[in-house]
């Protein structure tokens, strides 16, 4: 988020990790956006004497009068003062902004103040955090994970043989089919040549089984159902029949785990040799969860060892941010929140109960790992930084380098600063730490999260004076 200079604040400590921002938006800033929001109103004024979106700003404020215009400013520009005044705070900020408070319009050449009550990040107080003993498991290979990537790449490797035998289930069948409904033909209905894997469940419900002991040259005549969810709609739920024509009926021939295999499916001289190699690259991938593992099992030694007081409130709150990010992920896969809901079955009011758990561990942990970087005075340097942004700048087809200079100008550094800080953290409390076997009968854990430990982006705000029950995810309007 680009720092603003134009936005000052005043930041008062509040009880239940709360706190009230006063922030100031300098004269100069309110009176360039009332400027350009005279401009944009006045694209689509018409007067006499002037071309159509060629009015000047002084002209237009005259005609609709400062107020309107000031009010159109500030709903235009309040979402990003507001995140101006968080970065100003230094604050990191947990759920949404309350009592959001917009003063009197200011008069012309003044400057324009508001407040707001939001919560924050929790301060913790570190425990021991140095020399810290945690369990860390030596990577393996699962010898059930190298048969079934043996058995992938003998299914990779087979192929198709021509079966002098009646069709059985996993044969492939090669056909010219042609459907009808009422003895009529209908679109889409017809087809030649088609390869089909019988069992594999990919026609319509009752295809395949039909299909089941037939032989090269038969005439089959298969019945069946639409489904009531088919696509197409002058199908669905409509009975039809497929005369079908078997021309070939094949089996797959699996080539046997032996040295030749190994061989022709990756250049081995031995089974055994394919064997360690895939167990190899198993072990290496192991190895990368097993040292995320130990990074959580630090941290979270780390967490325990530190007080931190959770609001109830910060839970909700950030139980909710975790709702909205899911929100966020579903709707690139094409799911909204009602179908989401209907799909599992739950109620809106128990998925946030549910990630209460969650959202406190997560508040616990940046609060932690915030409270180490303080304590171990930890700066990335810009070396880490370029470092950090060499592969992003490589996907953008430019240099590190340009890059972080990109970041600077729009004031964006200080998020990266920060995130690697934290993750600098992390490094340091496992460098510190002291790996122990792990009991016998332990468990092998899923692969770690990553602690959310970056600074929130500040949301924009519903500009009422009054206690908002949540943002409107609309501009805000301004307090007349």
């Amino acid at each position: 988020m680009a720092k603003d200079s134009a936005v000052t604040t005043t930041v008062t400590e509040l009880p239940q990790s709360r706190v009230k921002v006063q922030a100031t938006v300098a004269a100069k800033d309110v009176s360039a956006k009332l400027a350009k929001a005279a401009g944009q109103l006045g694209r689509d004024l018409r007067l006499e004497g002037f071309r159509k979106g060629k009015v000047p700003a002084g002209v237009v404020i005259q005609r609709m009068g400062r107020e309107a215009v000031l009010d159109e400013a500030i709903r235009t520009n309040i979402g990003r003062w507001y995140a101006a005044a968080v970065e100003a705070a230094d604050i990191f900020p947990v759920g949404d902004p309350e009592q959001l408070d917009i003063g009197d319009p200011p008069a012309d050449g003044k400057p324009l103040e508001f407040t707001f009550e939001i919560g924050v990040r929790p301060v913790a107080k570190l425990g021991a955090y140095k020399g810290i003993k945690a369990e860390k498991r030596e990577p393996e290979a699962d010898p059930d994970q190298v048969a079934q990537q043996l058995e992938e790449l003998r299914q990779r490797m087979a192929r198709l043989e021509t079966a002098d035998r009646p069709a059985a289930d996993g044969d492939h069948v090669v056909m010219d089919y042609l459907g009808s409904i009422d003895g009529v033909p209908f679109e889409g209905g017809e087809g030649r040549d088609q390869l089909i894997e019988l069992g594999s469940g990919r026609l319509i419900p009752g295809f395949e089984e039909q299909l089941l002991g037939s032989s090269a040259g038969d005439e089959v005549k298969v019945e069946l159902e639409f489904p009531e969810d088919y696509p197409a709609e002058n199908l669905a739920g409509r009975a039809a029949e497929f005369a079908v024509t078997v021309k070939e009926v094949k089996f797959k021939d699996i080539p046997e785990l032996n040295d030749d295999f190994a061989a022709d499916a990756a250049g081995f001289d031995s089974l055994d040799e394919l064997r360690e190699d895939l167990a190899q690259k198993l072990r290496e991938a192991d190895e990368t969860r097993a040292e995320a593992d130990f990074r959580e099992a630090v941290l979270d030694t780390v967490v325990g060892n530190a007080k931190v007081d959770i609001p109830d409130a910060l839970v909700t709150a950030r139980a909710k941010e975790l709702w909205e990010r899911m929100q966020h992920s579903l709707s690139h896969q094409g799911i909204g929140p009602e179908q989401y809901l209907q799909i599992t079955g739950k109620t809106e009011e128990e998925i946030l109960e549910e990630s209460k758990p969650d959202a406190e561990l997560a508040l616990r942990r940046e609060s932690v790992i915030a409270a180490v970087v303080a304590a171990e005075g930890i700066t990335p340097a810009d070396g880490d930084i370029l470092d950090t942004l060499g592969p992003i700048a490589m996907q953008e087809d430019t240099t590190p380098e340009k890059l972080m200079k990109r970041l600077v100008k729009s004031g964006q550094i200080d998020n990266v600063r920060q995130d690697l800080a934290q993750r600098q953290a992390i490094d340091f409390l496992t460098e510190n730490a002291t790996p122990t076997k792990p009991k016998a009968g332990t468990a092998k854990k899923a692969p770690a999260k990553k602690p959310a430990a970056k600074k929130p982006a500040a949301k924009k705000p519903a500009a009422k004076k009054v206690a908002a029950k949540k943002p409107a995810a609309k501009k805000p309007a301004s307090k007349k």
